[in-house]
């Protein structure tokens, strides 16, 4: 999984994976199973969310990708010959993959993972080179990066490769079955599973500390999965494992968050011989216990935390933190809350979540509380219930993150309204079809309720058969611009209205009540 993470040392300087000189004039296109297999990889590599911009085109890369030290690009690695990987020959392909070394033999900065896809087999890279050779050409240069010195210069990173990086392959383990050494494979090449879920004390260097012990990635933590009973995923059994890898739900233990999220859309392509064989594999790492977070005093106002749980949460999620089977997810044993950090917590009480499978969408309640109410509540609820984390959340970090969000149920987000992704949904709203954006502009607090059943009975006749989550989130995308538009509204004021739309909306469009 090549995940939007970036909190490594610096991201990716050139093209993961490349074009192949055997679709130049004359030759023969690759077999067509060489290029499904080759896809199939892909995601499990997620080279689309790496290499593929917001609203750009496919594989055409310009996404940036934030790092401690600047901003950096992903190259184009469409077949391209002059913007993107059309002239790469095979070697030059697979030493970018395999080594780190790019076309020109420029070293490759380690947050593109191949201190991971190191041990990817030649056959599955090249399969992988199959699949990017037959997606369309685009002509798109690569943005400048924005990298602080000394970091933009290259050969800074050859003390690096001396010190963390050795090429390898992958060897199987005589003494596991064939299910855990495909897992071992997945998770420890294209999957990249360390690359969050590893500790990195040094800048780049998560392959090597606490393997899959927890970690900070991109403003969010990653939870321990190693096979610990209590602080990993050892309770869990390998099939629930292997849904929430496929689906980002798990009923009983919450639901994908932050760049975790993001992962979930590539590894659901993935078979599900191949999620449990990851689950197999998951199962059998050491357990790794976070004794040091033995419960401690409360660091903040015990009562103040309280009370805010319940006037904010407890509606929704109980007095209990047990939510609502199949609707509302439990907060007690809760993995994402009672993760070493606090960060998954502030983040989803700053940022909302978008609904999920059957699950509610949940607003940015964050948007009107303080610093310090969204510190006291995150730190109440990793203590409550059976729940034992370090109360670690303070107004500081919260604020830190706070000027960071950017979710779909931000109103105010850095990058905009979401895309309406449900083609049906999109044309109807382009063409004004059955008048939904005509209904959407004239949605205000009064009238919510009425406008909500009026717009899921109008896109349910315009799109027939779509999902409950797509329809909830298709229609809180396109609400997002008018909530935008509206100068009367302050940032805050805009999220929370956008959140008790979409929560309108799921009532309306599965009949299931979220308070």
């Amino acid at each position: 999984m090549m995940i939007r993470t970036l909190s490594s040392m610096l991201a990716l300087a050139a093209g993961v994976a490349t074009s192949s000189a055997s679709l130049a004039a004359g030759s023969s296109p690759p077999p067509a199973d060489l290029v499904t297999r080759g896809a199939y990889l892909a995601n499990a590599g997620d080279c689309i969310a790496c290499h593929t911009a917001k609203g750009g085109k496919l594989l055409a890369g310009g996404l940036y990708m934030n790092t401690p030290f600047g901003a950096i690009s992903t190259p184009n690695i469409t077949p391209d010959k002059a913007t993107g990987i059309g002239a790469w020959t095979d070697e030059q392909f697979y030493r970018a993959v395999h080594d780190g070394i790019g076309h020109q033999g420029e070293y490759l900065y380690p947050v593109m993972p191949f201190p991971w896809y190191t041990i990817v087999k030649r056959e599955d890279v090249m399969a992988i080179r199959a699949y990017l050779d037959t997606q369309p050409a685009v002509h798109q240069p690569r943005p400048p990066n924005k990298l602080s010195f000394p970091y933009s210069i290259r050969p800074s990173l050859l003390a690096w490769r001396e010190a963390f990086f050795k090429a390898a392959s992958f060897t199987p383990d005589p003494n596991q079955p064939a299910d855990v050494n495909r897992g071992a494979y997945l998770v420890n090449g294209l999957a990249h599973c360390g690359e969050c879920h590893n500790s990195r004390p040094v800048a780049g260097t998560s392959k090597w500390r606490e393997a899959l012990q927890g970690g900070v990635i991109d403003n969010w933590y990653a939870p321990n999965i190693t096979s610990d009973l209590r602080d990993g995923i050892g309770a869990w059994s390998n099939e629930q494992i292997a849904t929430f890898l496929k689906t980002g739900v798990s009923p009983s233990k919450g639901i994908a968050l932050g760049p975790m999220a993001e992962t979930v859309h590539s590894l659901s392509h993935l078979t599900d011989a191949d999620l449990l064989a990851i689950a197999a594999y998951l199962k059998t790492t050491p357990a790794k216990s976070d004794t040091d977070q033995k419960r401690q005093l409360y660091a903040g106002n015990d009562a103040r935390g309280g009370g805010t749980y319940l006037s904010y949460c407890a509606s929704c999620h109980g007095v209990n933190g047990q939510g609502l089977a199949g609707v509302i997810p439990p907060l007690n044993n809760n993995g994402s809350v009672t993760a070493k950090g606090p960060q998954n917590v502030i983040n989803v009480v700053l940022g909302g979540l978008q609904a999920r499978e059957h699950y509610a969408p949940m607003l940015a309640i964050g948007a009107g509380m303080s610093d310090e109410e969204v510190a006291d509540v995150t730190n109440y609820v990793r203590q409550t219930w059976d729940n034992a984390a370090p109360p670690t959340a303070m107004p500081g970090m919260v604020a830190q993150l706070r000027s960071a969000i950017d979710t779909p149920m931000s109103a105010a987000a850095k990058s905009g309204c979401p895309k309406v992704v449900t083609p049906a949904l999109a044309n109807a709203l382009g063409s004004d079809r059955g008048g939904i954006r005509t209904e959407l502009s004239g949605v205000t607090d009064a009238n919510m309720p009425q406008g909500a059943r009026r717009l899921v009975s109008r896109a349910r006749a315009t799109a027939p058969g779509i999902q409950p989550a797509d329809l909830v989130n298709g229609l809180t995308a396109a609400y997002c611009g008018v909530v935008r538009a509206d100068n009367a509204l302050d940032a805050n004021q805009k999220s929370l209205r956008l959140g008790h739309f979409s929560e309108l909306v799921y009532m309306e469009a599965t009949g299931r009540a979220v308070r």
